[in-house]
């Protein structure tokens, strides 16, 4: 139990009706969860206003409400606090509740639109390798040491984040890393935390669903590096013209990386090839198990991240050179029959254009690629033409098939992507929307030595069809598809 008024500690109020002394039991957002003397904190969300549901949240017992408008009957007993913003006072009083987690650890943010898991999750591993009790918040997954939680968001709620880095402290973790989404930081799930460092990746086309413009989207990543303290680190990739701009208002220290561009930790690639890449990073060669130019830059911002947390740079190279690629990022396997297939996230033009590129600057082009791509529903539709189009330019075959159509119709969604094929690549798609039956037919297509990339959802292991999530997951159906194959 909590005092009130202490978990109210630098939360910005408005007006406050009723008694601050009393004991809070837990904090909700949500009032089907709110039991005896419970805070439910009334958030307006994108589907649902939480005022409308202050009412119920009395009746399950919450003693006190945090709000932006006041109901219009107070019951008494209840106390009832105004603030001009429910996120931020909710990211607030949940540091608070649990104890302020985030400086009793070294938190480290990883934003931009691609590389975000890869960086964390490689982050976690190393630190780990090195014997070090690590945590991630992850949308992979959520770590603490050793125990794995399902996650079901980039950043997860306020609530959910300090519940996590307070079991962190509990378990003596000392390194923490974390992605830091767009909507996570516009919706203030950040705000509260103490970061250690915050780390960009790079950003390109993607949730302009939500954000409403290309600018609005950057300047909201931006945020985050604004309110780094001057005792984190910001480290940027240079090589992406946004990365200064996150540099700009920051009064963390500066540290930039990048393979094209002047920067404190540069990389050139050495060897590109399906087993890894040879780097040279500033004056020390390491091999990675990594693949693609992509990873060039996830590897470098990993190194750059252990030197700038203390680690030697010897260890660091060490460390690097073990590291195991991220599951449903270029997650590959070769069949009996030498065909090679790939799962990757990739779900933005910039994440598939990187992808396709990366394998065909490997592949000696006398065999075929074979992409199987789509697009999510209920989600940013201007992307979706210019899917289509990177996809059939850069593969030799494509098949254009559902994501996760969510409410949307899945042929409307192709039809979209299709907008995007020029008249010469006509002829290489076909638009199969069973995804299952769009893997099958790839891999009936494929020849010995072809390649088969299936992009777009990686990890996931659902799809999600009018608000209901079945049991899909593209790595074990291309691998089951090309057994039967062999048989």
């Amino acid at each position: 139990m909590k005092v009130l008024k202490d978990i109210l500690y630098k939360v910005s109020i408005n007006a406050v009706v009723g008694d601050t002394g009393i004991a809070i039991n837990a904090i909700h957002f949500d009032s089907r969860k709110i039991g005896n003397s419970d805070l439910f904190v009334a958030v307006k969300g994108t589907v649902s206003d939480g005022h409308s549901f202050i009412e119920k949240a009395i009746e399950l017992k919450a003693v006190a409400v945090i709000c932006e408008n006041l109901p219009e009957i107070l019951i008494d007993g209840v106390t009832y606090v105004q603030v001009d913003n429910s996120n931020s006072a909710l990211a607030i009083l949940a540091s608070n509740f649990y104890g302020f987690p985030s400086e009793n650890l070294k938190l480290i943010g990883v934003t931009g639109t691609n590389g975000k898991t890869t960086v964390a999750s490689l982050l976690y591993q190393l630190f780990k390798s090195a014997g070090y009790k690590v945590g991630l918040l992850s949308t992979v997954k959520i770590l603490v040491d050793n125990i794995e939680y399902k996650a079901t968001h980039t950043t997860p709620d306020s609530l959910t984040i300090n519940k996590y880095l307070k079991e962190m402290n509990d378990e003596g973790v000392e390194f923490c890393f974390m992605e830091v989404s767009s909507h996570g930081i516009h919706q203030c799930r950040t705000e509260g935390l103490l970061f250690e460092g915050g780390i960009f990746t790079n950003l390109s086309h993607d949730h302009l669903d939500y954000h409403n413009t290309f600018a609005e989207y950057r300047d909201v990543k931006k945020t985050f590096f604004d309110e780094l303290s001057e005792n984190a680190f910001a480290l940027v990739n240079v090589d992406d013209k946004n990365g200064l701009v996150m540099l700009q208002n920051t009064k963390a220290k500066k540290y930039t990386y990048a393979l094209k561009s002047y920067a404190d930790y540069k990389a050139q690639i050495l060897e590109n090839q399906f087993g890894g890449l040879l780097l040279k990073v500033n004056d020390s060669e390491v091999w990675t198990k990594l693949i693609g130019n992509f990873n060039a830059y996830n590897v470098l911002a990993i190194y750059a991240t252990a030197e700038l947390l203390g680690l030697e740079k010897v260890e660091v190279l060490r460390l690097v050179s073990d590291l195991e690629s991220v599951s449903g990022r270029f997650q590959y396997l070769i069949s009996e029959e030498k065909i090679t297939a790939i799962v990757d996230y990739a779900h933005t033009p910039d994440a598939l254009k990187n992808v396709l590129e990366t394998i065909n600057s490997i592949r000696t082009k006398n065999e075929e690629l074979i992409t199987v791509v789509g697009c999510g529903g209920d989600r940013d539709k201007t992307k979706r033409p210019k899917m289509g189009h990177i996809a059939t330019e850069l593969s030799t075959k494509v098949i254009f098939t559902s994501d996760n159509p969510r409410s949307e119709d899945p042929d409307e969604i192709l039809k979209d992507i299709e907008k995007g094929v020029e008249p010469q690549n006509y002829k290489k798609s076909l638009t199969i929307v069973d995804r299952a039956q769009a893997i099958k037919t790839a891999c009936q297509l494929a020849q010995p030595n072809d390649i088969i990339l299936i992009a777009g959802k990686g990890h996931e292991s659902y799809q999600e069809i009018n608000g209901e999530r079945f049991d899909f997951d593209d790595y074990k159906t291309v691998q089951e598809f090309l057994k039967q194959l062999q048989k």
